[in-house]
């Protein structure tokens, strides 16, 4: 984030919640954020590894759920956290065909953490999403290596950095640059303060329906650029959320359910060959892998006061996704494809 300007550097301040100090999902205490960027020429893709906390994760699962909106992707691990209700790896998110490598590398950072893991204990549910950044990346090289992964782990920081950069270094979103973004809000409830935190990688939408804080900016760009967007609403967005509140599995799918409100305010119709996957995890309860009481301790959430959430999900994710389009520069890619970034049509998003 240092040196790029976000959205509301451009005067646009999306809601009336307070943000966190970074506005990032690094804003909830011991959430980091780490990338590995490629991109040479037709090779425009990466790797973006979000770690929930800096404990053993495996030993210390966290409360989580998984929420899909429209299930047109290939995300691994969604299954056992529905079945389970906790999250035991960090995430990972790259592009759809390099999956694979990152499961392996993800499983294999874990081993190596975690000389139990399929010798006294169970085995582990790594937890990798993806997008298609296909239209700009040469996707069919499989450029994602098992060091690059590595990489971003190395790489981990409460700094997010955004736009074009890690998984979304190739990926587009309202036919403009797509990529990372992030943002955060905090709330206060019977004097106590929380933070709830969302990453968001974009790459969906068609571009006459793109809508920045209320104005049709999408349309404007179609009029200016004299074109008319027949493309079908496809592409899909990853949305990490992260909260410190303490929120059982159930409370924290109800809440995964407001992105869509964020999403729906940016213009977004989730159509039929888009995936909209939430995954959201809360960092005040940790799950002890080798508890053998029958019974365990957990602070739960008063949902009577859940309204405040619902709020503060809409907003941060509303504001992610214009960070991750402001903060992404016009790109050239594959077979002379590109996207240009936002901030060339930043003077559109005046109503008139």
């Amino acid at each position: 984030m240092k040196n790029k300007k976000r959205i509301r550097d451009y005067g646009i301040n999306i809601g009336k919640l307070k943000t966190g100090n970074r506005n990032s999902i690094t804003d909830v205490a011991g959430v980091k954020v780490g990338h590995t960027t490629l991109d040479n020429k037709e090779i425009k893709t990466g790797v973006t590894v979000i770690t929930p906390h800096q404990g053993n994760m495996f030993k210390e699962k966290l409360m989580a759920a998984s929420h899909v909106i429209n299930g047109f992707g290939k995300s691994m691990g969604t299954i056992q956290i529905n079945e389970l209700g906790t999250l035991e790896t960090p995430i990972v998110l790259t592009n759809t065909l390099s999956i694979g490598v990152a499961a392996d590398a993800l499983i294999e950072y874990m081993l190596e953490n975690n000389d139990d893991i399929g010798k006294t204990t169970g085995t582990v549910n790594p937890i990798v999403c993806e997008c298609n950044d296909g239209y700009l990346n040469d996707i069919r090289g499989s450029h994602v290596k098992r060091e690059h992964i590595f990489k971003a782990f190395d790489s981990i920081s409460d700094d997010v950095k955004e736009g074009a950069v890690g998984a979304g270094t190739g990926m587009s979103c309202y036919g403009l640059k797509g990529g990372i973004g992030t943002s955060s809000r905090v709330i206060n409830i019977d004097d106590n303060e929380y933070t709830i935190g969302i990453l968001v990688l974009s790459n969906f939408g068609r571009q006459q329906d793109f809508i920045m804080d209320g104005v049709k900016v999408g349309q404007k760009i179609c009029e200016i650029e004299d074109k008319e967007d027949n493309e079908r609403d496809k592409g899909s967005i990853i949305m990490i959320l992260a909260t410190d509140i303490p929120m059982t599995s159930r409370q924290l799918k109800r809440i995964s359910k407001r992105t869509t409100i964020g999403l729906n305010r940016t213009g977004s119709y989730m159509g039929n060959g888009s995936g909209e996957v939430v995954i959201a995890f809360s960092t005040a309860n940790k799950i002890d892998h080798y508890d053998k009481n029958a019974t365990i301790k957990m602070e739960v959430f008063n949902e009577v006061k859940i309204d405040e959430v619902f709020r503060a999900v809409g907003e941060a994710t509303e504001e992610a996704i214009l960070n991750s389009l402001i903060s992404s520069e016009t790109t050239y890619g594959r077979d002379g494809h590109f996207r240009k970034g936002l901030k060339e049509y930043i003077s559109l998003n005046k109503n008139g």
